[in-house]
């Protein structure tokens, strides 16, 4: 029986991790479209300024890269070290989309990276464009397959569990690709990567506007950011609509959990705007409701029921009864894999094996479970509502602030006036973290939201965790936190040198240094 503080400590652990790596993650996937878009603009044209303009962000970019790359190495080699069951019993499905990644998105991104970053003297025009569009494409093809491998533990399509090997093998390796929530999941997050960038690009031109410092590499960089932010902004949140319906169908406990929704009621279901979740009682304090809202976004009708946690309690229940013969015959095949009669009974109800590995927890020989071990194992069928809900409340509030901000901006700069509003100046440099916190509180809901499972309905997190110690965890979890904590500081420290020091234009003629270098000049000339 595995240590639940172990088991609590690999979560903790691993969410960190994920946290601190998703901090680089978006600006990598949204500043290599920008770059190619800037650069595109420099081909097309022939004018130097969008060069010197693709450089200066290409730095930048490459700061970033650099550290999102060493942050998510070590994340792969905590599933063998503290997920050892989870990666044996799934390694098969798991590790594909993983290995392709390696072998051709990251390697694609990676060679790329070095010819993109010292070739400009090397090859023409035409040709580092052509590497700058294989960055991004190899940059977000990586997203694609390592959203593949998570999307498999959310909705585990193409594959089967096998009682002969004792884990899940892969049967159609099409299915897991082409899985609704992965290639949902991957445009939503593709997407609020280059919202991200284009607020970062955004927040530091206005920067250097206030600064009044490279204020025509800056002015162009914004219009271009607002323009790239605003589609963005609006494709995020009509694909997180898509991402929502789809979760709906897969994940019914987590959209509970998102909407706080404690009972099922008759359709058309209000949405909860506000509401204050309580897992003990389960109910809502001090909510305030937004008649027929919620069957609208999540059904997209006004006769659509959405179930509530009273009724996925039910449903976990009976699975829970349903699933204790299957991991009853399992533990027969275990001692004799060719028993007719076990292998009869385990596929009458391997549909249902995961909720009988749930209630294992809580009763080792399932076969004398109790209605309240039962009752309890269907109780954490349910993840925790009340930070799902109110991150995914932050998360959608966010998107909309942003929204809002970047229509603002395209008109400000559309009417050439954005550089007299200051105090929109001062918002854009302010808003640079927002879409980091969004992008973060959307791996909140998702991964928070999935619990109790590692692969949603087929394996408890419980079963999942390597069987360290107390002190080992503790003792990792440390120094996690103390390398990635140092790895965002080298971040912030490089980001801020990099952009104090400004792009190498030396002849930029509203810089504070040439502006007097001209005057100096006139002055010599008077």
């Amino acid at each position: 029986m595995h240590d639940m503080n172990v088991v609590d400590l690999s979560r903790l652990q691993f969410a960190l991790t994920a946290l601190y790596h998703f901090l680089f993650v978006p600006l990598t996937l949204g500043m290599t479209f920008m770059l190619a878009a800037m650069e595109t603009v420099y081909v097309i044209t022939g004018r130097e300024i969008y060069k010197r303009i693709t450089q200066f962000w290409g730095k930048l970019f490459l700061i970033n890269f650099a550290l999102g790359v060493a942050t998510g190495l070590t994340m792969e080699f905590e599933f063998g070290t503290n997920w050892s069951f989870y990666s044996s019993f799934v390694g098969d499905i798991f590790g594909a989309p993983l290995a392709i990644e390696g072998l051709m998105a990251f390697f694609l991104e990676s060679t790329f990276v070095g010819l993109m970053t010292f070739g400009w003297d090397r090859l023409r025009p035409g040709q580092h464009l052509a590497v700058t569009y294989l960055v991004a494409l190899g940059s977000n093809l990586s997203a694609l397959w390592i959203l593949i491998a998570n999307s498999f533990m959310q909705l585990p399509e193409g594959a089967h569990f096998n009682p002969a090997t004792m884990r899940m093998e892969l049967t159609s390796l099409s299915d897991l690709i082409f899985s609704h929530d992965a290639q949902a999941k991957f445009v939503h997050t593709s997407i609020a990567g280059y919202v991200t960038a284009a607020v970062f690009v955004a927040g530091v031109s206005a920067w250097y506007l206030l600064k009044n410092r490279h204020t025509d590499l800056a002015r162009r960089s914004f219009r271009m950011a607002v323009l790239f932010g605003v589609l963005a902004t609006a494709g995020v949140i009509t694909l997180g609509d898509a991402l929502g319906f789809v979760g709906a169908q897969a994940q019914p406990t987590k959209l509970a959990a998102m909407e706080g929704l404690w009972k099922t009621e008759p359709a058309p279901m209000p949405f909860n705007l506000i509401a204050f979740p309580s897992q003990k009682y389960q109910t809502n304090y001090g909510e305030i409701q937004v008649p027929y809202a919620l069957s609208l976004l999540v059904t997209h009708s006004l006769t659509g029921n959405v179930p509530g946690v009273d009724e996925l309690e039910q449903d976990a229940t009976q699975r829970i009864r349903d699933g204790i013969p299957a991991v009853s015959a399992l533990k027969t095949l275990s001692a004799n894999p060719g028993d007719p009669d076990a292998l009869a009974q385990f596929h009458a109800h391997e549909k249902d094996l995961g909720y009988g590995f749930l209630v294992q927890r809580y009763a080792p020989d399932v076969t004398v479970a109790t209605d309240d071990q039962i009752a309890t194992a269907a109780r954490d069928a349910i993840p925790q509502v009340a930070p799902v809900f109110w991150s995914f409340r932050l998360m959608v509030a966010l998107g909309l602030a942003m929204l809002a901000y970047f229509v603002l901006a395209v008109i400000y700069t559309m009417r050439n006036i954005v550089e007299r509003k200051r105090w929109f100046l001062v918002i854009a440099v302010w808003m640079i973290p927002v879409p980091f916190i969004a992008c973060e509180m959307g791996w909140v809901v998702a991964e928070l939201g999935r619990q109790p499972w590692t692969v949603f309905g087929v394996l408890p997190t419980w079963m999942s965790a390597s069987t360290h110690s107390v002190g080992y965890m503790i003792f990792s979890l440390i120094g996690f936190v103390t390398l990635y904590t140092i790895f965002i500081i080298v971040e912030m420290y490089l980001m801020v040198r990099a952009i104090r020091r400004g792009p190498d234009d030396g002849h930029d003629a509203h810089s504070p240094h040439t502006s007097q270098a001209a005057r100096l000049a006139g002055y010599a000339e008077g």
